[in-house]
């Protein structure tokens, strides 16, 4: 349900600055239902990407092959996404707190941490500059924490002009989509705000992989289930 509903995102989008893993499946997903023109751009310089699997890494050597044009990594952000001529990145997490900061860093203090995370690659570019971002995770107490324990890119900050403060061009993220429902941040706190439940899934769940006091939309909403195409297109996806 991810997968389907980032695809679903990226339904009338030109661009897409596309990461490795849930992003990926939802981007290349999106090429094969909503929107066949998507333009996907990876960090390592292909654009126009059309694996015809999911690729092993940004430096997956199909993404190069099957590229519209190959650009240096410091043409990539330095002329695309600095300036924001990408519309959407879509970034994973391993951390997100209520305002959508991102860790992808450390887990636990930073000298001494539990656990040592990849890191951040392009992510804090991303997610400074891009139009829009998209945040795909899996919604767990683990993952979803009151206050993460580095910020690896900022997403609303501590709230309300945060962004602004930072000099940040990005709108920041504009959703995140878990296996539970959809999360947006709210227009004034710019605190993430429960406003799409998945089929099945009850508000108490959502609450429960939650480590802060979730607020929940008043117009909560059901997400559409996956169609037969789309079903079709996500499994032959994942099996090339």
């Amino acid at each position: 349900m991810m997968s389907v509903e980032a695809a679903r995102q990226l339904r009338d989008v030109t661009a897409c600055f596309v990461g490795i893993g849930l992003p990926s499946t939802g981007a290349n997903l999106a090429r094969r239902t909503v929107n066949p023109d998507l333009v996907l751009v990876y960090e390592a310089g292909a654009i126009g990407a059309k694996p015809p699997r999911l690729p092993l890494s940004i430096g997956d050597g199909m993404l190069g092959e099957t590229a519209d044009y190959i650009a240096s990594v410091p043409e990539i952000f330095n002329y695309w996404v600095q300036p924001g001529r990408i519309e959407v990145g879509f970034l994973g997490a391993a951390q997100l707190d209520r305002y959508a900061n991102i860790n992808t860093t450390v887990v636990g203090d930073y000298a001494h941490p539990k656990v040592r995370l990849p890191g951040a690659g392009g992510a804090p570019e991303i997610a400074a500059s891009c139009g829009e971002v998209v945040v795909i995770v899996r919604q767990s107490p683990r993952a979803f924490v009151e206050r993460v324990d580095f910020i690896t890119s900022v997403g609303h900050g501590d709230g309300p002009g945060a962004r602004e403060r930072l000099g940040l061009r990005g709108k920041g993220p504009t959703k995140v989509i878990t296996d539970l429902g959809i999360l947006e941040p709210h227009p004034e706190s710019r605190e993430l705000v429960l406003t799409h439940l998945h089929p099945g899934v009850d508000v108490e769940q959502a609450r429960a992989a939650t480590g802060w006091d979730l607020k929940i939309a008043d117009d909560l909403q059901t997400t559409e289930p996956p169609t037969e195409e789309e079903l079709k297109a996500l499994r032959e996806l994942l099996a090339a």
